[in-house]
């Protein structure tokens, strides 16, 4: 992994030093080398800081191509890249270096922009090229790697994170309509900020002197229900599945340096671990996070998985004060809203890894989107598609999901009589069951907004946003409704939050390299052609998984049902750090200077805190690390580029 950057000005040259400024910023992603290259002309520059995983040697960026027409700075991992180096070298072209990165610039050279369709691995990439005095931004199918961009006083600028932006020169202004919508659900492409855009997963954009243009190379696509394939049996789908999740997880062992791996108790690390071990000769490294709370904690589960995996186990404690000592350094590397403090968690976890001398772990992130993990996708099949079933064993299973996870309640699922979409009921024909908390939490956010800032949105359908930049047609009508609802959550929460917050962003505050072997997109057009029966069989989330990894799975695991990641809200412990850091930031003076805040009812709800029970205090959690979040990013980011 490492950190991009690209300048491409419309008039006066790039000043070489706003670009050793941005790339500086991302040392973080890149501590190995930051180097930098301004064209001739000065109108396009590129720079990159290097985590050296693949080619420790000669693989610094940027690299060129063989005349310097072209050149390359890259973040991410291209897989089966040797092979594709031999076919390179074959049709004549001479590699600069061994590093997977540079396939990707010949490929450029050899096929136009439909090279996209040759990679596979989590990227995001930025080429110039120089005899069409273009600029070519990739980034990966479901958005592992992020890239953003941002138009300011005649230039364009991309990079890994907005704080490079900033850094840059654009300014740092809070979004009312994207503040408003990231309450809900953030459309792909908005940021918090102003003039800040991502690339969507899946898009590439091309820019030169006049234009910029957004192109999308790939998709998710379910198909119809009917399109289904009734001849294939469950045992053939099984199979096919571990074959093609053994793969992918086997790829991604090859590094030049140790790869370890994150578990947790849940199936899906679990699975990638039990698969990794058959491939390596020696013990792998495993680290699992180890909460101070029994309803929490996924401590036993894991060191069971890893005896059984042969692995090294490496439990890391986190506490509520350890939360509260890190929250504002995680907020700053994330960029994002978060709605628990796992994400600290993750940032305190991926530091553990750096400092037992690891750069690279697989993950069990993605499972959950291509396989119906969450509790909202089994509401969802109960609810919408359980024609020809027995209505009071329908109602029986909704109260034992309901009543089945202590951590899930009143987080992943709601039945609060709340208003919904008209028009996502009108296209889709039935509101998804993981919308309703997310407007649940909105309606209760209201109250500390300034009611002029947010006036303008009043009134509107807050899918709209959404489902407006989504080719309903071909992409949902007609699909089964668990599968419209994963492409929706694929769209928003796997990018903007999950692959963020509990992903990239975490990891590589501390120089890590995630890999996510359920987002191989072999893997993931595998399980589109999956019936959703295999994903959900009666209240059984991911019974394809369960099967196709029985063999390496403890009982233990193969038998237990999701449990979130999620931190301990601190209303289930005594008064702690964290209990400080809330009352101290919701009556900070910055709370005054966030434009849309209403500052009297933030300190009235701070106020209420101090009087509510741990029932009550649980509750609001996830308002309470929005709000925190919130002010902690105005300091860091609004405030500091304004001083």
């Amino acid at each position: 992994m490492c950190g991009v950057v690209a300048i491409l000005s419309q008039g006066r040259p790039v000043s070489a030093d706003v670009l050793t400024r941005a790339v500086h910023t991302l040392h973080h992603r890149g501590p190995d080398g930051q180097r930098t290259w301004i064209a001739p002309h000065g109108q396009a520059a590129l720079g990159h800081a290097r985590l050296s995983i693949i080619d420790l040697v000669t693989g610094d960026q940027p690299i060129a191509n063989e005349d310097e027409t072209a050149w390359i700075v890259a973040n991410g991992e291209f897989y089966d890249y040797e092979r594709v180096q031999r076919e390179l070298e074959q049709s004549g072209h001479r590699l600069r270096t061994r590093s997977d990165s540079e396939i990707a610039l010949h490929l450029y050279e050899d096929l136009g922009t439909q090279f996209v369709h040759r990679l596979r691995g989590e990227y995001a990439f930025i080429i110039w090229d120089e005899r069409a005095r273009k600029l070519f931004a990739v980034r990966d199918r479901f958005g592992v790697k992020p890239l953003f961009y941002a138009v300011h006083d005649g230039a364009l600028y991309i990079a890994s994170e907005m704080k490079a932006l900033f850094a840059a020169g654009v300014p740092a202004i809070w979004d009312a309509e994207s503040v408003h919508f990231a309450l809900t659900f953030m459309p792909p492409g908005r940021t918090l900020f102003q003039g800040v855009y991502a690339v969507p997963p899946g898009h590439y954009l091309t820019a030169d002197s006049t234009s910029i243009a957004l192109t999308q190379y790939w998709d998710i696509d379910y198909p119809a229900v009917d399109d289904y394939r009734s001849r294939v049996t469950d045992a053939e789908y099984i199979d096919g599945f571990r074959a093609v999740l053994d793969e992918a997880v086997k790829v991604r062992l090859r590094a030049d340096v140790p790869v370890g791996c994150y578990l947790s108790g849940g199936i899906d690390s679990c699975a990638v671990l039990g698969l990794a071990a058959r491939h390596r000769t020696d013990p792998i490294r495993a680290f699992t996070l180890r909460f101070d709370h029994a309803d929490y904690d996924e401590g036993v589960a894991a060191e069971e998985m890893a005896r059984k995996a042969g692995a090294d186990w490496v439990p890391i404690p986190i506490s509520q004060d350890s939360l509260a000592d890190n929250f504002a350094e995680a907020i700053y590397h994330g960029e994002a809203l978060c709605l628990n403090a796992h994400f600290v968690a993750k940032y305190m976890l991926s530091r553990a890894v750096r400092d037992a001398g690891f750069k690279v772990v697989l993950t069990g992130e993605g499972s959950d989107e291509m396989l119906a993990g969450y509790a909202h996708f089994r509401e969802d099949m109960l609810r919408y598609d359980s024609a020809g079933q027995d209505k009071a064993e329908i109602e029986r299973l909704m109260i034992q999901l309901e009543e089945a996870n202590k951590v899930s309640q009143g987080i992943l699922i709601s039945h609060e009589a709340l208003e919904v979409s008209p028009l996502m009921k009108r296209l889709l024909g039935f509101t998804p069951s993981m919308y309703m908390p997310f407007i649940s939490r909105s309606h209760r956010f209201r109250s500390f907004f300034d009611g002029d800032y947010f006036a303008p949105f009043d009134g509107l359908d807050r899918a709209s946003l959404l489902l407006n930049n989504i080719d309903v047609r071909r992409r949902l009508q007609g699909r089964a409704p668990v599968h419209q609802s994963l492409y929706l959550w694929s769209k928003t929460a796997l990018p903007g939050y999950i692959l963020t917050l509990l992903g990239d962003r975490m990891e590589m505050a501390h120089s890590i390299e995630g890999r996510v072997p359920f987002l191989d997109h072999h893997v993931a057009e595998f399980l589109f052609t999956t019936p959703v029966n295999l994903k959900i069989r009666g209240l059984t989330e991911k019974y394809i998984l369960r099967e196709a990894t029985r063999d390496v799975l403890t009982d233990r695991v193969y038998r237990r049902q999701k449990h979130p990641f999620l931190s301990p809200p601190d209303a289930l412990g005594k008064p702690s750090k964290m209990t400080a850091l809330i009352q101290d930031t919701l009556r900070s003076r910055t709370v005054e200077s966030v434009p849309f805040f209403n500052g009297k009812a933030v300190r009235r709800f701070a106020d209420r805190l101090e009087t509510m029970t741990q029932a009550e205090r649980g509750s609001i959690d996830t308002d309470l690390m929005a709000l925190i979040s919130i002010v902690f990013m105005h300091e860091r980011f609004v405030q500091a580029r304004a001083n």
